[in-house]
């Protein structure tokens, strides 16, 4: 009597062999595919130095180097949408943050540092010219510095108490997430410089008969039509 149990103990503890479908296994392959693709895939930069040498690398460059993020097929992304963890990119997109500054200016500073120690990405617009400050004009209403947007909030002047409390209604993070390898875009100027066109040279320059014999301007044509 003994024996039979036990035999009938070992027979209920032996694993049963299951043939899977072939639609299953063809699932599970798949899925193996993806997991194996996940794990090899990596992040590839492609960086233009300044002396124009194109390099590619799977480490963040410096900021110096003129990069873009190689996604599925080579297709280029920014650099700062890959980098940026999900959660910051999203509130960023809805509220970015614009920061303008001056040289010599504390309390521009000091915005600087709790935008960069809280963890904000942020563009950074200096006001150095008379047409930087025509155009800060136009946005603040002022010429107050800095000044500072968060979407469509502005903040004239420097606060420590302010700029926490609408950043923290837009939604950023109190404590920075951010990845240490992220690198703040430089400061560029408010109005991007223009430059000048040449000088006619002297030997090219027009003669009073040239002038004279030159066909009148076309008159005004405000309907736009062109024959």
């Amino acid at each position: 009597m003994k024996r039979s149990i036990l035999k009938i103990r070992n027979q209920s503890c032996k694993p049963r062999m299951r043939t899977l479908s072939p639609s299953l296994c063809g699932t599970l392959c798949a899925a193996a595919l993806l997991l194996a693709g996940a794990a090899q895939a990596q992040t590839i930069y492609r960086v233009v130095s300044a002396d124009g040498r194109v390099t590619f690398s799977d480490k963040l460059p410096a900021a110096t180097d003129n990069a873009t993020v190689l996604g599925a097929g080579g297709r280029a992304l920014a650099v700062t949408a890959v980098t940026l963890p999900a959660e910051l990119r999203q509130v960023a997109s809805k509220y970015p943050v614009t920061l303008y500054t001056s040289s010599n200016c504390a309390p521009c500073n000091s915005g600087r540092d709790l935008l960069s120690g809280r963890g904000i990405p942020y563009a950074e617009k200096t006001v150095s010219t008379a047409d930087d400050s025509d155009a800060l004009q136009r946005i603040s209403g002022g010429s107050s510095l800095p000044f500072l947007t968060i979407g469509s909030q502005q903040i004239k002047g420097y606060s420590d108490a302010e700029w926490t409390q609408f950043l923290d209604a837009a939604g950023y993070p109190k404590t920075s997430i951010m990845p240490a390898s992220y690198r703040t875009p430089p400061a560029t100027p408010l109005v991007a410089a223009q430059k000048a066109a040449p000088a006619a040279p002297a030997s090219e320059a027009q003669s009073p008969q040239d002038a004279a014999l030159a066909p009148s301007a076309a008159p005004p044509n405000p309907a736009g039509i062109r024959f």
